[in-house]
Protein backbone atom coordinates (compact mmCIF):
# COMPACT_ATOMS: atom_id res chain seq x y z
CA UNK A 1 0.00 0.00 0.00
CA UNK A 2 1.27 3.45 -0.82
CA UNK A 3 1.65 6.17 1.77
CA UNK A 4 -0.71 9.12 1.88
CA UNK A 5 2.02 11.42 0.55
CA UNK A 6 2.39 9.35 -2.61
CA UNK A 7 -1.29 9.36 -3.52
CA UNK A 8 -2.76 11.82 -5.97
CA UNK A 9 -5.92 13.18 -4.29
CA UNK A 10 -8.75 14.66 -6.35
CA UNK A 11 -11.72 16.83 -5.42
CA UNK A 12 -14.92 17.04 -7.41
CA UNK A 13 -15.13 19.75 -10.03
CA UNK A 14 -18.35 20.74 -8.23
CA UNK A 15 -16.36 21.73 -5.14
CA UNK A 16 -16.25 25.43 -4.46
CA UNK A 17 -13.07 27.37 -3.85
CA UNK A 18 -14.39 28.73 -0.53
CA UNK A 19 -13.57 25.61 1.49
CA UNK A 20 -16.95 24.01 0.96
CA UNK A 21 -17.61 20.67 2.61
CA UNK A 22 -16.27 18.09 0.22
CA UNK A 23 -14.35 14.87 0.03
CA UNK A 24 -11.18 13.96 -1.82
CA UNK A 25 -10.57 10.65 -3.56
CA UNK A 26 -7.36 8.81 -4.39
CA UNK A 27 -6.88 5.41 -5.93
CA UNK A 28 -4.23 2.74 -5.80
CA UNK A 29 -4.14 -0.81 -7.08
CA UNK A 30 -6.23 -2.21 -4.23
CA UNK A 31 -8.64 0.50 -3.06
CA UNK A 32 -10.36 3.82 -3.55
CA UNK A 33 -9.53 6.09 -0.62
CA UNK A 34 -11.89 8.85 0.54
CA UNK A 35 -11.11 11.62 3.04
CA UNK A 36 -12.46 14.96 4.25
CA UNK A 37 -10.96 17.73 2.12
CA UNK A 38 -10.99 20.22 5.03
CA UNK A 39 -9.22 17.87 7.47
CA UNK A 40 -6.70 15.86 5.48
CA UNK A 41 -5.31 14.26 8.64
CA UNK A 42 -8.68 12.74 9.54
CA UNK A 43 -9.20 9.02 9.09
CA UNK A 44 -9.86 7.93 5.55
CA UNK A 45 -12.23 5.37 4.19
CA UNK A 46 -10.81 2.67 1.91
CA UNK A 47 -13.26 0.93 -0.41
CA UNK A 48 -12.73 -1.91 -2.83
CA UNK A 49 -13.10 -0.84 -6.47
CA UNK A 50 -16.33 -2.88 -6.62
CA UNK A 51 -17.77 -1.17 -3.53
CA UNK A 52 -16.82 2.26 -4.93
CA UNK A 53 -18.50 1.44 -8.25
CA UNK A 54 -21.64 0.31 -6.44
CA UNK A 55 -21.66 3.51 -4.36
CA UNK A 56 -21.24 5.78 -7.39
CA UNK A 57 -23.94 3.88 -9.27
CA UNK A 58 -26.33 4.27 -6.33
CA UNK A 59 -25.48 7.94 -5.76
CA UNK A 60 -26.04 8.92 -9.39
CA UNK A 61 -29.47 7.31 -9.58
CA UNK A 62 -30.98 10.31 -7.85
Amino acid sequence: MSSIDERAWFKSSYSGSDGDACVEVATDTQAVHVRDSKDQRSPELALSPTAWHDFITYATQG
